[in-house]
């Protein structure tokens, strides 16, 4: 009966033709190797994010004022909460790790010479979205690390010639980060990204069936294009094996392997974070990225400051770049490590030097400075014929970072609105209030500021103004006429 079943499905669905084109193809046999495991296990790992954060998705809360409370919730008082955000969050670490490693063993096999170009390059495609899924899944936690994170982010995109208010305005959903800001990384890491690798990984796939795998390479047996096709076509005659079943029994114990270790660090190590809630008012944090962000945070840490913007915006791009075509300035020659040395000491000197700087971004004091753009002093004809009391309000100002946000003079932030003329906009009442209080998008800084630092703070906001406009006055109390004045003190 299921027999019988089972061949009127395949008259309509093609079942038989559907497995033998694609995981019962016929490989090499010397591919069913340990080495050949890592594509597998990365894709598994994909999997498990997928199964992961959609659970996530149905508790989390994208929304600045309950992102963190939903982990806090998730971690403490959801039954295994704390354990399905372990799973996601080491699913992410194994998925990066695996991918890399997956880069590296094509790279050393050669398995991204001819006619295997596309598939080395929708296999960079997947290292990039790759990463970008972990840094956007690293914002996902809205804790202090993410909020400093995403701002330094922010501040580096700043730095793009010409475009780059228009890409930092983009990213973040207007000039500071907050609601808009979560919502457009909530769809980026839950809808755009996944839908562009699973397009991705069909495509790979289909190049994998297309143009097979990479067969074990052999030292003297280079890759010439004229001849190729027909020898691979030999090997598949005389050794090939279908992939289901006789290929894929290391991969199917590797990938237990895998999610044996997945399951492991979850439940000994648990999941990362939320730290301390986001707080714009808290300069004096320490924030740090994800491990595989530390080298990066290391390398910017280490730069002398008139570097940083070409290697920001020079290196990564030709990094890239030379993985996007490298199948087609060495699409032919040996395959074989052991005839590419330098091939290995690329890789070698790499690693060590990612690894390097990894640990020392991990266990280095360095912390990113906060100062932006409170390094430039204010304006000195704003200090002329002040008060002590003024001149200690515009040394808090300084200080306490207000002009990360408020320009003056065209020079400082533009989260907020400029401070030239703030004092013909409000009075000192409500100058005061939205210090302590805040309001919009100006967090309250009154647990962060003392009463005489306010007190000094609005004395110096209430200077500017231009000589044409008076300062602002409160409507409910009518202005006294100068002559009325004069004579009531005359009387």
């Amino acid at each position: 009966m299921l027999r019988s079943v089972y061949n009127w499905l395949d008259k309509r669905l093609y079942l038989t033709k559907l497995f033998r084109s694609t995981a019962g193809h016929h490989v090499p046999a010397s591919s069913g190797s340990w080495f050949y495991v890592f594509g597998s296990a990365t894709l598994l790992c994909f999997i498990l994010q997928i199964i992961t954060g959609t659970l996530l998705a149905l508790v989390y809360v994208p929304s600045t004022n309950e992102a963190w409370n939903s982990l806090q919730y998730l971690n403490h008082v959801q039954y295994l909460g704390w354990y399905l955000r372990a799973l996601h969050n080491w699913g992410s670490n194994f998925m990066v790790a695996l991918m890399t490693i997956h880069m590296v063993q094509v790279f050393l096999f050669g398995a991204y010479k001819y006619p295997r170009e596309l598939t080395w390059v929708s296999g960079v495609f997947l290292l990039v979205a790759t990463l970008a899924m972990a840094f956007t899944g690293q914002v996902m936690r809205f804790d202090e690390d993410a909020y400093w994170g995403l701002g330094i982010g922010a501040s580096i995109t700043g730095r793009v010639p010409l475009i780059g208010d228009r890409l930092v305005h983009l990213l973040l959903g207007g000039p500071i980060i907050a609601g808009e800001t979560l919502s457009r990384f909530f769809a980026l890491h839950v809808f755009v990204i996944p839908a562009i690798i699973i397009g991705i990984v069909g495509m790979h796939l289909r190049l994998v069936l297309t143009k097979g795998i990479n067969e074990y390479p052999v030292p003297g047996k280079p890759v010439r294009r004229d001849t190729y096709d027909g020898e691979y076509e030999k090997v598949i005659e005389k050794q090939g094996v279908p992939f289901v079943p006789d290929a894929i029994g290391k991969d199917l114990i590797f990938a237990a392997l895998v999610l044996v270790l997945i399951l492991a660090c979850s439940a000994i190590f648990g999941p990362a974070g939320p730290s301390g809630p986001p707080d714009p008012t808290r300069v004096d944090t320490v924030p740090r990225p994800d491990f595989y962000f530390l080298s990066v945070f290391a390398a910017l840490a280490l730069l002398p400051d008139w570097m940083e913007t070409v290697v920001l915006f020079v290196t990564p791009v030709m990094m890239v770049g030379l993985l996007f075509i490298l199948p087609f300035i060495s699409g032919t020659g040996e395959k074989s490590a052991r005839k590419r040395p330098v091939a290995v000491l690329s890789v070698i000197t790499i690693f060590l030097v990612l690894g390097t700087l990894t640990y020392m971004g991990d266990t280095s004091p360095w912390s990113p400075k906060m100062n932006a753009w409170s390094s430039q002093p204010v304006p000195v004809d704003l200090l002329q014929h002040r008060t002590p009391l003024e001149t200690r309000g515009a040394l808090v100002l300084q200080n306490k970072q207000c002009r990360n946000c408020h320009s003056l003079e065209g020079h400082g932030g533009q989260r907020g609105p400029a401070l030239d003329g703030v004092a013909s906009r409000l009075t000192r009442d409500q100058l005061i209030r939205q210090v302590i209080q805040g309001g919009g998008n100006m967090p309250a800084y009154g647990k962060n500021l003392s009463p005489p630092e306010v007190n000094s703070l609005v004395a110096f906001m209430l200077t500017l103004h231009s000589p044409s406009r008076p300062q602002a006055r409160d409507s409910a109390q009518p202005q006294v006429p100068a002559s009325k004045k004069v004579s009531g003190k005359s009387q």
